[in-house]
């Protein structure tokens, strides 16, 4: 399929930009003695300067990552439409297949669902161009400057080692993660509840395409909440929990004032994937239970 030309510029047209690297928007910041090959978080303090001065403004686009920043990423009008058109496909997908099934869907078999029902109805090839070019956009130009976990859009899960956890509407990978899981569940009981498990390539679209769509097609803003689709570390066995009866304060960091929360920090359990003030272009997430180990 011919890749749909996406995002010429920040707010109108659509051009698939060039690959870069994932650290090359941040290295962009960077003294040029940080700019080799290491992790993130080894990157040195601030120095006086225009580094100083682009840290200062990237940790704003952090505490308010809520809210539109100048430089954000933000889709043109038929671009906008083409996003809404094919996040209401994908809702009509999860009604057929179910929340939980959707989990685990991959791009094909979601494909071959929509052609299949009439009350999905097959993408067309405008939308199949647009998820495309969304997919293998490199995420660095957004701001985000995770890893790809899942490179691939035709990549599937193996959902043989997926097990669905009771009472959750959610999946856990078989193995450490699974048994991760019943440690925690047994340590807490009923006070800790799963929020969140496997997801594959079409769950995490859906649920970028729809902070895309909240936030009037600013996509570098969506990035700051979630990860683009590819980048989820939910892809190959981490998982989110939360205090039951806490809603969706689970997803803030008033998650941090929980019983769940102390319990599970005192036990070990969160090494964050996404801490305080990290250099990830990622909220601070408390919430996330990091599993796998890149």
């Amino acid at each position: 399929m011919k890749r749909r030309t996406f995002l010429r510029n920040l707010s109108r047209a659509a051009v698939c930009l060039p690959a870069v690297s994932a650290l090359s928007g941040l290295a962009a910041l960077a003294p040029r003695a940080a700019r080799a090959d290491r992790d993130i978080s080894l990157f040195p303090a601030p120095q006086p300067g225009p580094y100083e001065l682009n840290i200062r403004d990237y940790y704003t686009k952090m505490r308010h990552f809520d809210s539109p920043s100048e430089g954000d990423i933000v889709l043109n009008a038929e671009d906008h439409a083409l996003l809404l058109s094919s996040l209401a496909r994908m809702e009509r997908l999860i009604a057929v297949v179910g929340h939980a099934n959707f989990c685990l869907l991959g791009f094909d078999d979601a494909l071959q669902y929509a052609r299949n029902y009439p009350s999905i109805g097959a993408f067309t090839p405008a939308e199949l161009e647009f998820l495309e070019c969304q997919y293998y956009a490199d995420a660095a130009v957004y701001g985000f400057y995770g890893i790809k976990t899942l490179p691939h859009l035709t990549d599937t899960l193996p959902q043989p080692d997926a097990v669905k956890v009771p009472y959750s509407g959610n999946f856990l990978f078989a193995g450490h993660p699974h048994r991760t899981w019943l440690t925690i569940h047994k340590a807490l009981g009923d006070a800790v509840v799963l929020t969140s498990g496997v997801r594959g390539v079409m769950k995490q679209f859906h649920l970028f395409l729809n902070k895309a769509a909240q936030s009037n097609g600013n996509l570098s803003l969506a990035s700051r909440s979630l990860a683009p689709p590819g980048y989820s570390f939910h892809g190959v066995g981490d998982f989110d929990v939360g205090q039951r009866g806490y809603g969706e304060a689970n997803f803030t960091s008033r998650f941090t004032e929980t019983e769940v929360f102390r319990r599970l920090e005192d036990m070990g359990y969160l090494t964050l994937r996404y801490p305080r003030e990290n250099r990830l272009g990622v909220r601070f997430e408390p919430w996330h239970v990091k599993v796998n180990q890149a």
